[in-house]
């Protein structure tokens, strides 16, 4: 039987998110926000080291709920940054924090963020039509565009890199390059035809 062809995944876990996570379209506010929080830990770092503490990270900021997160006060900081399951970077860990507390801003201003950042691509993926993985871009215009948003907003660590791969982890893109066994299924899941950026 012949392995399928994937974009990426070379241990379990990692060809569980590339199958189960990566590209599928997530509109759940604390899942989006997670995601937001795991993408910037991400910073300098590779993607599977976030995933091997991914657990870990839930444990440590409480299922990354947002309403949780946004109260915690320099001690609970102070005892993240003594986890050492956790990528222990106080600039990381603040920004969390004060992440939560802009991203409950947005919800109450939007109604959700799902609404809000969904709304930059009027609840449609965007389906990039790559021979391989080594053609998918780091940021786009779009990801220039939300970045600045998101900044004037008074978020950190969501420079236009993070957020494109933030954009790829919450299915608002489609990167699954053609060959991908995956790409196809998205496509007929959500019913869409070729849509270029």
């Amino acid at each position: 039987m012949n392995e399928k062809i994937r974009c990426f995944g070379h241990t379990p876990l990692y060809k569980d998110y590339h199958d189960y996570e990566w590209g599928r379209p997530i509109h759940d506010d604390n899942k989006l926000f997670e995601m937001l929080i795991l993408e910037g830990m991400q910073a300098g770092l590779s993607w599977i080291t976030i995933l091997n503490k991914r657990e870990a990270f839930r444990d440590a900021f409480n299922g990354f709920d947002p309403e949780k997160v946004a109260r915690y006060n320099d001690k609970k900081i102070q005892k993240l940054l003594t986890n050492e399951k956790i990528i222990r970077n106080r600039l990381k860990i603040n920004a969390a924090v004060n992440n939560a507390k802009i991203f409950l801003g947005v919800k109450k201003e939007y109604e959700s963020f799902d609404k809000f950042i969904w709304g930059y691509v009027d609840y449609r993926p965007i389906v990039g039509h790559w021979k391989k993985i080594e053609d998918i871009p780091a940021s786009t215009p779009l990801s220039d565009r939300i970045s600045k948003d998101l900044k004037k907003m008074g978020f950190k660590f969501v420079g236009t890199t993070i957020i494109y791969s933030f954009m790829q982890a919450v299915g608002i893109v489609n990167d699954h390059y053609i060959k991908c066994f995956l790409y196809r299924e998205l496509l007929n899941e959500q019913g869409l035809g070729k849509k270029s950026r």
